[in-house]
């Protein structure tokens, strides 16, 4: 466990260098996205992950890794949004926005201790295509759940969901190698 402890922190740095840059080259623009508009960027990248695992030609030359980045910060995105609400104008410093992403990173983070714990690291015989399909699964849940206007019967929230793509995502870097080119 101390050693995926490590390994997801170490993503989560690789993701939130890459989202404080951003921000400081963008701002807070993606503050306006309503849900639905980050689970369908969510969904595009998981789809092109999907497209890269089953085609041997790429005719772009970016491969899973920067995709899997993308759903991580989409994912933390969505949950910021959860938690604040969609703003009409861009409303967060570069730093406050940070700290939202740390605040979320690591309550997923704590929810993948848990769950890694109770399923005895199950995810690291798991294949990044499995992860990959997850992650669409989720996705089709969101979808749905966007659909009924956020009222489930007996499942866990779109928050819930956010976080196991976060994880699963995780879990994929980590598979390929946090810092390849893959």
């Amino acid at each position: 466990m101390q050693k995926t402890s490590e390994q997801y922190d170490e993503v989560i740095k690789t993701c939130r260098d890459l989202f404080e840059k951003k921000m400081k080259d963008y701002g807070s623009a993606w503050r306006i996205l309503r849900l639905p508009s980050l689970t369908d960027q969510i969904f595009i990248k998981a789809q092109r992950i999907r497209s890269l695992q089953e085609n041997e030609v790429r005719k772009v030359d970016e491969g899973e890794r920067s995709e899997f980045i993308g759903i991580i910060n989409y994912s933390i995105m969505a949950l910021v949004q959860l938690e604040k609400g969609v703003a009409d104008q861009p409303d967060l410093s570069v730093e406050q926005a940070v700290e939202l992403f740390d605040k979320h990173a690591t309550t997923t983070k704590t929810l993948m201790e848990n769950k890694n714990h109770d399923y005895g690291e199950a995810w690291r015989d798991m294949r990044v295509s499995s992860l990959t399909d997850l992650i669409l699964q989720k996705l089709l849940r969101v979808k749905q759940i966007e659909d009924n206007k956020g009222k489930t019967l007996v499942s866990e929230g779109i928050d819930a969901n956010y976080q196991d793509m976060v994880n699963y995502a995780i879990f994929a870097m980590i598979h390929l190698g946090v810092n390849s080119k893959s």
